[in-house]
Protein backbone atom coordinates (compact mmCIF):
# COMPACT_ATOMS: atom_id res chain seq x y z
CA UNK A 1 0.00 0.00 0.00
CA UNK A 2 1.21 3.31 -0.19
CA UNK A 3 2.31 6.17 2.09
CA UNK A 4 0.20 8.62 2.93
CA UNK A 5 1.75 11.87 1.89
CA UNK A 6 1.76 10.02 -1.57
CA UNK A 7 -2.37 9.21 -1.58
CA UNK A 8 -2.57 12.99 -0.12
CA UNK A 9 -1.42 14.23 -3.64
CA UNK A 10 -3.21 11.77 -5.40
CA UNK A 11 -6.58 11.69 -4.10
CA UNK A 12 -6.05 15.78 -4.25
CA UNK A 13 -5.56 15.62 -8.09
CA UNK A 14 -8.40 13.20 -8.21
CA UNK A 15 -10.71 15.77 -6.09
CA UNK A 16 -10.28 18.19 -8.31
CA UNK A 17 -10.68 16.20 -11.07
CA UNK A 18 -14.47 15.68 -9.66
CA UNK A 19 -15.10 18.96 -8.26
CA UNK A 20 -18.44 20.44 -9.79
CA UNK A 21 -21.18 22.43 -8.70
CA UNK A 22 -23.55 19.67 -9.37
CA UNK A 23 -21.59 16.94 -7.17
CA UNK A 24 -21.55 19.69 -4.62
CA UNK A 25 -25.19 20.12 -4.32
CA UNK A 26 -26.31 16.59 -4.60
CA UNK A 27 -24.30 15.90 -1.25
CA UNK A 28 -24.98 19.16 0.49
CA UNK A 29 -28.51 17.55 -0.25
CA UNK A 30 -28.43 14.49 0.91
CA UNK A 31 -26.24 16.05 4.02
CA UNK A 32 -29.66 18.35 4.61
CA UNK A 33 -31.71 15.41 4.75
CA UNK A 34 -30.05 13.24 7.03
CA UNK A 35 -31.91 12.37 10.26
CA UNK A 36 -28.43 12.84 12.37
CA UNK A 37 -28.46 16.46 11.03
CA UNK A 38 -31.69 17.13 11.19
CA UNK A 39 -31.96 16.30 15.24
CA UNK A 40 -28.70 18.15 15.94
CA UNK A 41 -28.94 21.32 17.98
CA UNK A 42 -25.24 22.28 17.31
CA UNK A 43 -23.23 21.92 14.00
CA UNK A 44 -19.68 22.25 13.90
CA UNK A 45 -18.86 22.83 10.15
CA UNK A 46 -15.76 23.28 7.88
CA UNK A 47 -15.60 26.47 5.59
CA UNK A 48 -14.48 24.72 2.64
CA UNK A 49 -12.02 25.81 0.26
CA UNK A 50 -9.82 24.93 -2.95
CA UNK A 51 -11.45 21.28 -4.28
CA UNK A 52 -13.51 20.73 -0.68
CA UNK A 53 -16.94 19.70 -1.00
CA UNK A 54 -18.62 22.81 -0.86
CA UNK A 55 -20.01 23.79 2.73
CA UNK A 56 -21.33 27.66 2.19
CA UNK A 57 -25.14 26.57 0.80
CA UNK A 58 -24.64 24.20 3.78
CA UNK A 59 -24.09 26.77 6.07
CA UNK A 60 -26.62 28.60 4.75
CA UNK A 61 -28.88 26.49 5.52
CA UNK A 62 -28.66 25.69 8.57
CA UNK A 63 -28.21 28.87 10.00
CA UNK A 64 -31.82 29.67 8.32
CA UNK A 65 -33.42 26.47 9.69
CA UNK A 66 -32.20 28.04 13.25
CA UNK A 67 -29.12 25.49 13.94
CA UNK A 68 -26.62 26.81 16.09
CA UNK A 69 -23.22 26.78 13.89
CA UNK A 70 -19.61 26.57 14.78
CA UNK A 71 -16.48 26.98 12.82
CA UNK A 72 -13.09 26.10 13.40
CA UNK A 73 -10.00 27.71 14.53
CA UNK A 74 -6.68 26.66 13.85
CA UNK A 75 -4.49 27.53 17.06
CA UNK A 76 -1.08 26.80 18.42
CA UNK A 77 0.49 23.39 18.30
CA UNK A 78 -1.96 21.64 16.00
CA UNK A 79 -5.22 22.50 18.77
CA UNK A 80 -8.44 23.62 17.18
CA UNK A 81 -11.51 24.86 18.98
CA UNK A 82 -14.89 25.78 17.23
CA UNK A 83 -16.67 29.57 17.94
CA UNK A 84 -20.17 30.16 17.13
CA UNK A 85 -21.38 32.12 14.23
CA UNK A 86 -24.93 34.02 13.88
CA UNK A 87 -23.72 35.19 10.43
CA UNK A 88 -21.35 33.63 7.54
CA UNK A 89 -19.93 37.40 7.33
CA UNK A 90 -18.79 36.32 10.81
CA UNK A 91 -15.97 34.53 8.72
CA UNK A 92 -12.28 36.04 8.08
CA UNK A 93 -9.37 34.43 5.99
CA UNK A 94 -7.06 32.64 8.69
CA UNK A 95 -3.17 31.72 8.82
CA UNK A 96 -4.06 28.62 6.69
CA UNK A 97 -6.15 30.75 3.73
CA UNK A 98 -9.41 29.33 5.31
CA UNK A 99 -12.32 31.08 6.26
CA UNK A 100 -12.07 30.61 10.36
CA UNK A 101 -14.00 32.83 13.27
CA UNK A 102 -12.82 35.12 14.98
CA UNK A 103 -11.26 33.66 18.83
CA UNK A 104 -13.45 36.11 20.96
CA UNK A 105 -16.90 34.23 19.44
CA UNK A 106 -17.86 31.82 22.19
CA UNK A 107 -17.38 28.47 21.88
CA UNK A 108 -20.61 26.00 21.43
CA UNK A 109 -21.87 23.69 24.34
CA UNK A 110 -20.66 20.07 23.07
CA UNK A 111 -23.58 17.31 23.72
CA UNK A 112 -25.09 14.35 22.60
CA UNK A 113 -26.92 16.50 19.83
CA UNK A 114 -23.54 18.01 18.44
CA UNK A 115 -22.83 16.76 14.85
CA UNK A 116 -19.14 17.60 13.41
CA UNK A 117 -18.90 17.68 9.68
CA UNK A 118 -15.00 16.10 9.12
CA UNK A 119 -13.26 17.23 6.10
CA UNK A 120 -10.66 14.51 4.47
CA UNK A 121 -9.40 13.43 1.36
CA UNK A 122 -10.40 9.80 1.09
CA UNK A 123 -12.20 7.32 3.58
CA UNK A 124 -13.21 3.99 3.68
CA UNK A 125 -16.61 2.12 3.79
CA UNK A 126 -16.25 1.84 7.95
CA UNK A 127 -15.59 5.28 8.52
CA UNK A 128 -11.48 5.67 8.04
CA UNK A 129 -10.34 8.83 7.00
CA UNK A 130 -7.38 9.86 5.11
CA UNK A 131 -6.69 13.37 6.61
CA UNK A 132 -4.67 16.73 5.66
CA UNK A 133 -1.88 15.64 7.84
CA UNK A 134 -2.06 18.25 10.60
CA UNK A 135 -3.87 16.21 12.91
CA UNK A 136 -6.33 18.70 13.94
CA UNK A 137 -9.41 16.66 14.12
CA UNK A 138 -8.29 13.70 15.31
CA UNK A 139 -6.88 15.87 18.25
CA UNK A 140 -10.71 17.74 18.51
CA UNK A 141 -12.80 14.49 18.52
CA UNK A 142 -10.20 12.26 20.89
CA UNK A 143 -10.90 15.34 23.15
CA UNK A 144 -14.99 15.20 22.35
CA UNK A 145 -15.43 11.60 21.83
CA UNK A 146 -19.59 11.58 22.11
CA UNK A 147 -19.68 14.15 19.19
CA UNK A 148 -21.29 12.26 16.20
CA UNK A 149 -19.14 13.02 12.85
CA UNK A 150 -20.01 12.94 8.92
CA UNK A 151 -17.56 13.43 6.40
CA UNK A 152 -18.79 14.89 2.86
CA UNK A 153 -16.98 12.82 -0.16
CA UNK A 154 -17.20 12.32 -3.31
CA UNK A 155 -17.85 8.78 -3.95
CA UNK A 156 -15.12 8.04 -5.98
CA UNK A 157 -13.05 9.08 -2.79
CA UNK A 158 -14.32 6.20 -0.70
CA UNK A 159 -11.86 3.57 -1.25
CA UNK A 160 -11.28 -0.40 0.43
CA UNK A 161 -8.21 0.49 2.44
CA UNK A 162 -5.71 3.64 3.80
CA UNK A 163 -2.87 3.36 5.58
CA UNK A 164 -4.44 4.34 8.81
CA UNK A 165 -2.50 4.88 12.29
CA UNK A 166 -3.73 4.44 16.04
CA UNK A 167 -4.24 7.92 16.43
CA UNK A 168 -6.88 7.92 12.71
CA UNK A 169 -10.23 8.78 14.30
CA UNK A 170 -13.15 7.21 12.33
CA UNK A 171 -16.43 8.96 11.30
CA UNK A 172 -19.53 7.30 11.82
CA UNK A 173 -20.96 8.12 8.36
CA UNK A 174 -20.11 9.49 4.95
CA UNK A 175 -22.19 11.76 2.63
CA UNK A 176 -21.53 11.80 -0.83
CA UNK A 177 -23.44 12.45 -3.90
CA UNK A 178 -24.99 8.78 -4.35
CA UNK A 179 -25.11 7.14 -0.49
CA UNK A 180 -25.14 7.73 2.76
CA UNK A 181 -22.74 5.86 4.33
CA UNK A 182 -23.32 4.03 8.21
CA UNK A 183 -19.51 3.60 9.03
CA UNK A 184 -19.75 2.46 12.95
CA UNK A 185 -23.42 1.10 12.96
Amino acid sequence: MKDKKTLRKEFSALRKELKSQSLDAAIAEKLLSAERLRQADTVLLYASFGSEVDTWKTAEALLFAGKKLAFPKCGENRHMTFHTVTSLSQLKEGKYGISEPDSALPQPIINEYTVCIVPGLAFTPDGGRLGYGGGFYDRFLADNPGIYTIALAFDAMIVDELPLSAHDLKVDSIVTEERMVLCNE
